[in-house]
């Protein structure tokens, strides 16, 4: 009587153990919805094969008719979450971005952006700021530099204020580090020094990219830096073994800080927070200054006639 109910209990129990695995099976198996939106989503995105597409379970929203779905895309350690909300009747999905009202999403921006210690040009109190990140190697930089100095800065005067951070793309340019350390070491005795630097490495790149092996380059660079400082009497016994050093601490913290806010190349620049992508023609960076003037309060300056302010030319692309 003992072994038959033994055995009874056995078998219901090994039949509740199949039950509650086919259950989780059952749960853990994506549903026909969700093979749908991983479908739809990796074709509108090109989602490449490697990477897992996962589906969360669907959850009340906020709004009627729609719940709401988290979109994860897997690749290696890599994972990135995206909102949606996918129709009660699983008929429609759309790609939700909460924007909060509450913040200026520029403001928040240039709070990331560290400009303790950079030099300046144009107003210190200026209420516009141009914070441009530059590689001293890059011809793009160079357009950029030229249509911002001398003319843009002598047109809004004190109304702008530009600061210049360090963004080399050393794979691709060899000698772009060692100048920003340069004008760097400059920069620390004297602003206006780091500014005469920049003015002549952007204005001689073709001179410095002649001047090969790699280690004449460097040598023309570190020569230019001790003649700038002559000139503004800086202090030879702290510019020179600075120079010497190449201690590019500053360079490559400007470089994780760009990193950060998503720059992949130059120049790259935040008027006021807006980002600023390649070297844009003189009359769209008008544009661009003139709006961030008027949302600052800002009057702009006065043009002569037939001075454009508004988009007109192609954008050339920015250095990669």
């Amino acid at each position: 009587m003992l072994r038959r109910f033994l055995v009874t209990l056995l078998r219901r129990s090994f039949l509740v153990l199949i039950l509650i695995c086919l259950g989780c099976s059952a749960q853990s198996a994506p549903s026909e919805v969700s093979r749908r939106i991983e479908r739809h989503v990796r074709a509108y995105y090109n989602i490449p094969g490697e990477v897992q597409v996962l589906i969360s379970a669907p959850k009340a929203s906020d709004f009627p008719n729609y719940d709401a779905v988290v979109v994860s895309f897997v690749n290696g350690q890599k994972k990135q979450d995206y909102d949606f909300l996918v129709a009660k009747d699983g008929k429609t999905l759309i790609r939700m971005t909460r924007m909060d009202l509450s913040t200026d999403p520029y403001t928040e921006l240039m709070k990331k952006i560290d400009v303790s210690g950079r030099p300046t040009r144009g107003g210190k109190d200026a209420k516009v700021v141009a914070v441009n990140y530059d590689d001293f190697q890059c011809p793009y930089c160079s357009r950029m530099h030229q249509a911002l100095f001398p003319q843009l800065q002598q047109e809004y005067g004190d109304r702008v204020r530009f600061i210049y951070k360090d963004f080399p793309l050393a794979e691709i340019h060899p000698w772009a580090t060692h100048a920003a350390v340069n004008a760097n070491c400059l920069a620390a005795q004297n602003g206006d020094a780091y500014w005469d630097f920049a003015d002549w490495v952007h204005a001689s790149q073709k001179e410095v990219n002649a001047a090969k092996p790699l280690d004449s380059q460097f040598a023309l660079l570190d020569k230019q830096a001790d003649l700038l400082g002559q000139k503004r009497s800086l202090d030879a016994a702290k510019l020179q073994p600075c120079i010497k050093a190449q201690k590019d601490d500053l360079v490559q913290a400007s470089l994780r800080e760009g990193n950060l806010l998503g720059i992949t190349a130059t120049p790259t620049m935040f008027i006021n927070g807006e980002k600023v992508d390649g070297a844009l023609p003189i009359n769209e960076l008008r544009a661009i200054f003139d709006r961030a003037l008027k949302d600052a309060g800002v009057p702009g300056p006065a043009r002569a006639a037939g001075t454009p302010a508004a988009p007109s030319a192609t954008v050339p692309p920015a250095a990669k």
